[in-house]
């Protein structure tokens, strides 16, 4: 570390930021999130707050941080909006109460928007790495999320260096932007494994106003223990994705693999690798989980590329006691490559993602409660769906002990049309919604996708269409959901006369 950047504490660089800035921080998941300096801004906000003086910045990050980035700021009260999505209750609970102002957009735009300016100055990036040179080369920990747009643009950077990450990790990353129009060229990917960057961030050294020193592992939470429920899941997925493979829709070589985060999708990658009939695969993806990594071990997915290591801790701890063994076999890159849709369309991904509702037609509502409260945000889902080879989502067929249903006559918010929208897989069955008139995309999914406790339900709400191109009738497209806000449960609405 060049000893001319200056060496601050964590206070002392959270003082340099000031009311009304706009802060983008490192990070994507809370994988590689800074952790010392927003806590640090978050108390100085508490203080001046105490004293009747304001203090609120804008925040953007890559996607999710953790508890001491988006939770603590939350909590004091010190951001003025956030974007590009997030995953702490602390944070949702000051969105929907309208306190803090939430934008959400695609991943796979959030660094170009940065760029073009839509999101005005960039004041300061906080940045965590674990390894910076006097030259002003920065090595991410682990993850690249939007660092490197935030470092170009950003007037002063604040550098955390977190010896818990070790140095080693130095060629792990594949730093690539592409240019902004009218000069955007093709990215140079044709391949998962390629790499077409640089390993590190290179900025004008003059652009570090301070470096804190750090140590302390990511607040990357361990997922649910995966359930009966999302196994039978996993295993639709597993043999629906053989079977298009045995009919020769699905390349025998396979296809690259984009999986989403959480109990369901670690179901879906283990029953991938526990079948036969799908051979060793490539992961192109956002977010490399436990999974993931047993599955590299077991020799099972050949190559990862992402944007971010997303582990539990004694996960990671294993990966960075030998990363020699994983050196070869994973690559982590900037979101806008990641969630490229040039690249997801060239490379032929197979995106599977989780839905919190469908509706008869195949839309997918990934994002809210009821239509009003916001529980993440779109992530990448979006950036892979839409062009992707084959479009997958999944979800439990009910929620709520069975009082809410996630197969609904009309979604309550948009979020993945049924233009996007391929394939639908809950524990009951399989809907291949392609080559289908809505009218039989609505047969499909309520007789192989919906529980059958909503199956008559959903039955008579398509008979009020009667003979029309779509099954949807205005009066009684959001019967399920009112019957629920009314009685606190969706089997209690009726669509009879």
């Amino acid at each position: 570390m060049n000893e001319s950047f200056p060496r601050l504490t964590a206070s002392e660089a959270a003082a340099l930021i000031k009311d009304g800035q706009t802060v983008a921080f490192s990070g994507f998941t809370p994988a590689g999130a800074p952790k010392e300096i927003p806590k640090a801004i978050a108390a100085h906000a508490t203080s001046l707050h105490a004293a009747d003086q304001p203090f609120r910045i804008g925040v953007i990050t890559g996607a999710s941080t953790g508890k001491s980035l988006d939770g603590s700021l939350a909590r004091a009260e010190a951001m003025l909006f956030r974007t590009p999505y997030q995953n702490d209750p602390d944070l949702r609970k000051s969105i929907n109460e309208g306190r803090t102002s939430f934008f959400d957009l695609h991943l796979s735009m959030l660094p170009q928007a940065v760029r073009y300016g839509f999101l005005g100055p960039i004041h300061c990036a906080v940045i965590e790495a674990c390894r910076v040179t006097p030259s002003g080369e920065i090595t991410l920990t682990s993850s690249v999320g939007a660092a490197p747009t935030f470092c170009r643009v950003a007037d002063k950077i604040l550098i955390e260096l977190n010896r818990f990450h070790p140095v080693e990790l130095h060629g792990f990353h594949d730093i690539y932007q592409p240019q902004d129009p009218p000069n955007r060229l093709p990215i140079p990917l044709c391949r998962s494994n390629e790499r077409i960057g640089t390993p590190t961030i290179k900025v004008d050294p003059a652009k570090i106003a301070a470096v804190v020193e750090t140590n302390a592992p990511d607040e990357c939470g361990v997922f649910g223990q995966i359930s009966e429920t999302t196994a039978r899941i996993g295993d639709h997925v597993a043999s629906f994705l053989a079977g298009e493979l045995a009919k020769g829709l699905i390349p025998k070589s396979f296809l690259p693999i984009q999986s989403g985060v959480g109990e369901t999708a670690n179901a879906v990658l283990n029953s991938m690798g526990d079948c036969r009939d799908i051979p060793v695969f490539d992961m192109y993806t956002e977010v490399i989980q436990d999974a993931v990594v047993s599955l590299m071990k077991a020799g099972k997915v050949r190559f990862a590329s992402g944007c971010s290591l997303t582990v539990s801790q004694p996960v990671l701890s294993e990966i960075y006691k030998d990363l020699e063994f994983f050196r070869p076999k994973f690559l982590l890159r900037p979101q806008e490559i990641s969630n490229s849709p040039e690249l997801i369309r060239r490379l032929g991904i197979i995106s599977i993602n989780t839905a919190i509702e469908v509706d008869v037609c195949g839309n997918v509502n990934s994002t809210h409660v009821l239509g009003r409260q916001m529980v993440s945000g779109i992530g990448g889902s979006g950036d892979f769906a839409r062009n992707a080879f084959l479009s997958i989502f999944t979800c439990p067929s009910t929620a709520k002990g069975g009082k809410i249903s996630t197969m609904v006559p009309m979604v309550c918010h948009l979020d993945s049309s049924e233009h996007s929208v391929q394939i639908v897989i809950t524990e009951q069955g399989v809907a291949d919604l392609r080559r289908k008139s809505p009218a039989q995309r609505a047969h499909a999914i309520i007789e192989n996708c919906a529980h059958p406790d909503y199956r008559e339900l959903l039955r008579d709400y398509v008979a009020l269409a009667g003979h029309s191109h779509s099954p949807q009738t205005l009066s009684a497209a959001f019967g399920m959901h009112l019957g629920f806000t009314k009685d606190g449960d969706m089997r209690l609405a009726s669509f009879k006369a």
